[in-house]
């Protein structure tokens, strides 16, 4: 999933070393089933069966069928049908395959952050299709995407791959933690009462965090602009795209994580958030009363909703 997969338990030793290794080979599974890189995954199987009803796995037509509610949710702006978009832009193989490939991010040798937002490609966008036409027939596990609509599932199978992994986890432990590159699950808590505490990234220089997070049992996940950036015709391209344009998108927050109770949520919340904005906030956030979210702007200032003081010391800008 181009990510580092963490996980960490409590419990007698050898029962979640056990579970370690259980849960390494759940994750290999999935990305295999999930990945839009290798021709024979399941995923690629159902983009090119677009216009025919597809038989899925009951994991391919759960994440599906997730996506398929968050894409109405959030007002499309959520919307795995950004693939060719994606390719579009450059994201067109893993980015670990990829010399143009910049991991993490930097800053000036002046010490002034390197703007994230990107200049627009020369040629018209391309037309993100209307996820909302998908079918699905519950009985049989079978989807059908419209002909020549094709799927990326990435954040949302990866939040929900961590939240799989962490309940196979805890078949081995007292309590234990997933994060999946920044999208975690928890369950129970790491001793009696006490919360989980996560570093909190600085967007702009990933070697340090801006503050410790205090969470509860759940989920966590972060969208950001200023993670999985390449090079195409000499510009900087992003892995967000904003399904009204076509294009990586040009956020006024370049980080936003989000604290909800299941980790596919978090992750669609936070990348709808960094699309929607402070102004589409409220909003998205209107029927996600349990969610919270922290956000960063690229002049680092620290964004957040009315509840997001329940796991930050300090009370952050509200939008």
């Amino acid at each position: 999933m181009t990510t580092t997969i963490l996980a960490g338990a409590r419990g007698d030793p050898s029962r979640v070393q056990a579970g370690f290794h259980q849960v390494e080979a759940l994750v290999h599974a999935l990305e295999k089933r999930f990945t839009r890189f290798e021709e024979e995954s399941e995923l690629c199987d159902l983009n090119r069966a677009g216009g025919d009803w597809f038989l899925a796995s009951l994991e391919l037509y759960e994440v599906v069928h997730l996506a398929y509610q968050a894409y109405f949710d959030t007002g499309g702006l959520f919307n795995p049908a950004v693939l060719a978009a994606l390719e579009y832009a450059g994201y067109d193989h893993s980015l670990e395959e990829n010399p143009a490939f910049k991991p993490g991010v930097r800053r000036l040798n002046q010490g002034a952050s390197v703007k994230p937002g990107i200049r627009r490609l020369e040629q018209s966008a391309i037309v993100v299709p209307d996820f909302g036409a998908t079918r699905f027939d519950p009985q049989r596990k079978a989807i059908r995407l419209p002909s020549g609509l094709r799927i990326d599932l990435g954040g949302i199978a990866k939040g929900w791959i961590a939240e799989q992994a962490a309940h196979l986890l805890r078949q081995y432990s007292d309590a234990c933690v997933v994060d999946a590159g920044g999208d975690l699950f928890a369950i129970g808590s790491p001793a009696e009462g006490e919360p989980w505490l996560v570093g909190l990234e600085d967007p702009f220089d990933s070697s340090r965090d801006i503050t410790v997070l205090t969470l509860p049992p759940g989920a966590a996940a972060t969208s950001a602009t200023t993670h999985r950036r390449w090079l195409q015709a000499g510009q900087e391209r992003h892995h967000i795209i904003n399904p009204r344009t076509g294009l990586p998108v040009e956020a006024f927050w370049v980080s936003v994580t989000v604290i909800a109770p299941h980790t596919a949520q978090a992750e669609v919340l936070a990348k709808a958030l960094l699309i929607a904005g402070p102004s589409g906030a409220p909003s998205l956030l209107s029927r996600h009363p349990q969610a919270a979210y922290i956000a960063i702007d690229e002049h680092g200032q620290v964004w957040g909703s009315p509840n997001s003081h329940e796991v930050l010391d300090a009370k952050p800008q509200s939008a």
